[in-house]
């Protein structure tokens, strides 16, 4: 007498609805990706009439206490054109240095920023606001 089963049934998983969920997490941080800001010092800039988008090879931002920083890392203005040549040196074309001043930091900081800049053979352009 033959007692098992004729018909064995495998257990089956549906994942039809894996697919949806995981285009919807991908679609989810590809957004939240693009909304990062890389500028995490907080300032608020100048006022101007025209726009001044450039390529940023470099960010120097200046706060209102006239601390300096690079990206996110403080630097001391005595240090700048070293470190500023590090990153400079990477560069093949033409680097543009973006001056991410406050608008009530001292004009004779972003003065001495921008001859550094100049010194190393880049382009200083200052961050703006449009409103």
């Amino acid at each position: 007498m033959n007692i098992r089963k004729r018909f064995r049934t495998h257990p089956e998983m549906h994942t039809g609805a894996l697919n949806d969920i995981l285009f919807i997490l991908l679609l989810f941080f590809l957004i939240v990706s693009t909304l990062a800001n890389p500028n995490v010092i907080k300032v608020s800039n100048p006022k101007a009439k025209a726009d001044t988008k450039a390529k940023q090879t470099v960010v120097i931002s200046v706060n209102k206490d006239q601390e300096l920083f690079i990206g996110s890392e403080p630097i001391a203005i005595e240090n700048l054109e070293t470190k500023l040549q590090e990153y400079l040196s990477k560069e093949t074309e033409k680097p543009t240095v973006v001056i991410n001043g406050d608008s009530t930091s001292h004009l004779g900081t972003s003065i001495k920023i921008m001859q550094v800049i100049k010194k190393l053979g880049a382009t200083p352009v200052m961050a703006v606001d449009q409103n």
